[in-house]
């Protein structure tokens, strides 16, 4: 779990990747609606992968697709060289953005939760769940229920889960989106933090450009629906980056960047460009 990555070496892979579904609830002719792709991605192993784009583009569908929890109208997706579909393959966990964490449960029981499932020896569970509670800086709250923590502590907990799975690939679904600026910065610095520990490849989706251009190796810009990459930006960072980085130049040339491609987008999500839908590429 703690070994380095190895460069260049393809993780998980989408090729030709789509995603339609068959009718918009609730209205009155039977309308398919065509939400994702063509995507194809290869992620590196070991990288951090941001993924922006318009509200509507498709973001957590594609994060769902790669999950294994939907499945692609057509294309095809790997993990470690073997086809996903049908549930989440072992070795991929996902944190989402909602309040996973069960209230009648304190933390130390939220965290312990799937290795019980999964039948984990007593010695070894304790060891992990221990461990992962205080990477993510609630040792002193082991005992306590969610109702008596913050936001911030809570989607801690909810990273904790997934990392005491150890999980190879880790998938996060705006896990921050509802917390302040200032607490997403220092959030971020924490999966960072995890990031580098573990070894582990991280594909975070985010409506947040700063978020993404301090946290990521490379980021991809999605279109308006139906989502696909119009550009792949590499940061250029170093590993041992954190939230400092946001005072740098090179900071606001990425955001700026990221804007440029992703403004023209957003309007047609909002239904008020008139430029023609090829315009962006």
């Amino acid at each position: 779990m703690n070994a380095a990555p190895v460069p260049h070496e393809i993780h998980a892979q989408l090729s030709g990747v789509t995603r339609t579904y068959p009718t918009v609830p609730g209205a009155g002719a039977k309308m398919p609606v065509h939400a994702l792709g063509p995507i194809d991605l290869d992620l590196l192993r070991g990288e951090f992968f941001a993924v922006v784009g318009p509200s509507g583009c498709g973001k957590s569908t594609f994060l769902e697709v790669l999950a294994g929890l939907q499945q692609p109208t057509a294309g095809a997706v790997t993990f470690e060289g073997k086809p996903v579909g049908g549930q989440v393959p072992e070795g991929i966990g996902v944190v989402f953005q909602e309040d996973a964490s069960f209230p009648w449960l304190t933390v130390w029981d939220n965290v312990a939760f799937g290795l019980r499932r999964s039948g984990v020896a007593a010695p070894e569970l304790r060891r992990r769940v221990e461990d992962a509670i205080a990477f993510v800086g609630l040792k002193d709250f082991a005992r306590a229920y969610p109702s008596q923590l913050s936001g911030g502590m809570r989607q801690r907990v909810c990273i904790a889960r997934t990392l005491v799975l150890q999980p190879r690939l880790i998938l996060l679904d705006e896990p921050f989106g509802a917390l302040d600026a200032q607490t997403r910065l220092l959030m971020g610095d924490e999966v960072l933090r995890l990031w580098r520990r573990t070894g582990a490849t991280v594909l975070l989706i985010t409506h947040a450009l700063d978020e993404a251009a301090m946290l990521a190796d490379r980021v991809g810009a999605m279109s308006a629906r139906p989502g696909r990459f119009i550009e792949i930006i590499a940061t250029g960072w170093p590993r041992g980056r954190d939230s400092t980085i946001v005072g740098e130049a090179a900071f606001g040339e990425i955001t700026g960047r990221l804007w440029e491609r992703l403004r023209g987008e957003s309007l047609k999500a909002l239904g008020h460009a008139a430029v023609p839908a090829m315009a962006a590429e």
